[in-house]
C-alpha cells in the first residue's frame, strides 16, 4: 500500500533570508513612518508631540532581528497587533492625511507579522530537514 505524500518546497536559507529582510525592512519602515507621522506629517499638535515615542518599543526589537534571534521572531509577531489596531482605529477616525499614514502602519504591520511567522516556520523546518551533525546523535537517539 503506498501513500501519496504531497511534494513540499524546497526551504533554503534563501527564503530565511528573504523573510528576515522583509522583517527588518517593514520593522524600520514602522519606526520611520512612526517618527514622520507623529513629528512633521499629521502630528496632533503644531510642531509634533509626544506620541512621537510610541516607536521606542520598536527600536528593541530591532537588535534582535539583526542578530537573528527567533524569540525575538516570535514576540515581535504577537507585540505588532497594538500598532495593528492603533493604526486601524487612526485609519477611521482621523482625517487625511494621518488617515493614510494609519493606513500604511496597518500594511507594515501585517507584512511584519507575515514576515515572522514565516520566517519562523521556514527556520524550524529548515532545522529538521537538515540538523547540525552534533544534533544527529540526539536525533536518531529519540527517534
Amino acid at each position: 500500500m503506498h501513500t501519496y505524500t504531497q511534494p513540499s518546497a524546497e526551504i533554503t536559507p534563501r527564503h530565511v533570508t528573504l523573510t528576515r529582510g522583509l522583517a527588518v525592512g517593514s520593522l524600520l519602515g514602522l519606526i520611520v513612518l512612526g517618527l514622520a507621522w507623529e513629528l512633521w506629517l499629521a502630528p496632533l499638535r503644531p510642531g509634533g508631540t509626544l506620541l512621537a515615542l510610541k516607536v521606542l518599543p520598536l527600536c528593541f526589537p530591532l537588535t534582535g532581528l539583526l542578530k537573528n534571534r527567533m524569540y525575538t521572531y516570535r514576540w515581535l509577531s504577537l507585540m505588532i497587533w497594538l500598532y495593528f489596531t492603533e493604526g486601524v482605529v487612526r485609519a477611521w477616525g482621523d482625517t487625511a492625511p494621518s488617515n493614510y499614514c494609519a493606513l500604511l502602519e496597518v500594511l507594515l504591520c501585517v507584512v511584519l507579522f507575515v514576515a515572522c511567522a514565516m520566517h519562523v516556520r521556514l527556520r524550524i523546518r529548515h532545522a529538521k530537514n537538515n540538523p547540525a551533525p552534533e544534533d544527529t546523535a540526539s536525533v536518531s537517539a529519540t527517534v
